[in-house]
C-alpha cells in the first residue's frame, strides 16, 4: 500500500475533526477509498469518513487492508505537515506500523506503530427524514455558539420557509433564524413546526467538520437522530448521526 497526498489537509483536518469524538480508530482501505466507521465512547454520536483515492495523486492498493490507529499519536505527526508538503503514506505489514513521509524542501519521515484492537462492524442506521437544511457552515455554528451561552441544549426547528435554533434555560432563551435564500435551501412539510433537541457540546464538536467545507447539510426529524454531512466533492464525506435528547431531559 502506498498512498501520496499533495493536500494533506484533507487528511490533517478531516482526523482532527474526528478525534473530537473518538481515539482508537480502525480504518478500512481499498482500491476505491478509505473509509470509518465509529462510535464515540458513550454511544451518544457515530461518525462516518470516506476519503476518496480521487484525493489522492497516486494511490497503490493490491489488496483491501484494516490498520488500527491511536488518533492522538496520529495527531502528533501530522501536526508536522507544512502547506508545501507532500504526504506519502506505506504500510509496513512486517513491522505493524505506517511511514509517513513529509517532502518539500526536505524529506521527513515518521513512523506510527499499530496498534491491537477488536474490530467491531458498527452498522450505520437507515433513517428517514422530512427535513433536509442545506446552509453555509458558519450560519448554523453562529447559531450554536449562541445558544451555548443559554443552555447545554439546543432545539431545531424545521418550517416551511424558516430553519430555528433555540435554546432555553429556567431564567434565560435565545432564538435564531435562518430564512431560505440562495444559501440556505429548507425543505419541511411545511404543515406543522418538526422539532427535536440536542445537545450542544456534541454539535460544538461536530461543526468542526466546518474545516473541510463552508457547507453543511442537516436532516432531522421530531425526537429523531440528526444527521449533519460535510461533502468535499470527489475527496472526502464527512458524516455525522448524533442522538436526541429526551423531551423531558
Amino acid at each position: 500500500m502506498k498512498l501520496t497526498l499533495e493536500e494533506p489537509r484533507i487528511l490533517v483536518d478531516s482526523v482532527n475533526v474526528v478525534s473530537e469524538l473518538v481515539n482508537d480508530v480502525i480504518f478500512k482501505i481499498d482500491k476505491n477509498q478509505i473509509k470509518l466507521v465509529a462510535m464515540d465512547p458513550a454511544n451518544v454520536a457515530m461518525v462516518h469518513f470516506t476519503l476518496l483515492s480521487s484525493a489522492f495523486t497516486a494511490y497503490q492498493v493490491d489488496k483491501p487492508v484494516s490498520i488500527a490507529i491511536n488518533l492522538d499519536a496520529f495527531k502528533t505527526i501530522l501536526r508536522r505537515v507544512k502547506p508545501s508538503d507532500v504526504l506519502t503514506i506505506e504500510l509496513d505489514e512486517e513491522k505493524h506500523r505506517l511511514r509517513l513521509q513529509l517532502k518539500s524542501e526536505a524529506t521527513r519521515t515518521f513512523n506510527l506503530a499499530l496498534i491491537d484492537m477488536e474490530d467491531k462492524e458498527h452498522k450505520i442506521p437507515e433513517l428517514t427524514f422530512p427535513v433536509k437544511i442545506e446552509t453555509l457552515s458558519y450560519r448554523f455554528d453562529e447559531a450554536v455558539q449562541d445558544m451555548d451561552v443559554v443552555s447545554e441544549s439546543v432545539a431545531l426547528v424545521a418550517m416551511k420557509d424558516t430553519f430555528c435554533v433555540e435554546a432555553e434555560s429556567n431564567l434565560n432563551d435565545a432564538r435564531t433564524e435562518l430564512h431560505a435564500d440562495e444559501e440556505t435551501i429548507i425543505k419541511s412539510p411545511g404543515k406543522e413546526p418538526i422539532k427535536a433537541k440536542y445537545s450542544i457540546e456534541y454539535l460544538k464538536k461536530i461543526l468542526k467538520g466546518a474545516k473541510l467545507s463552508n457547507k453543511m447539510t442537516l436532516q432531522f426529524n421530531k425526537d429523531y437522530p440528526l444527521k449533519v454531512d460535510y461533502l468535499v466533492k470527489d475527496k472526502v464525506q464527512l458524516t455525522f448521526i448524533l442522538a436526541p435528547r429526551v423531551a423531558n431531559d
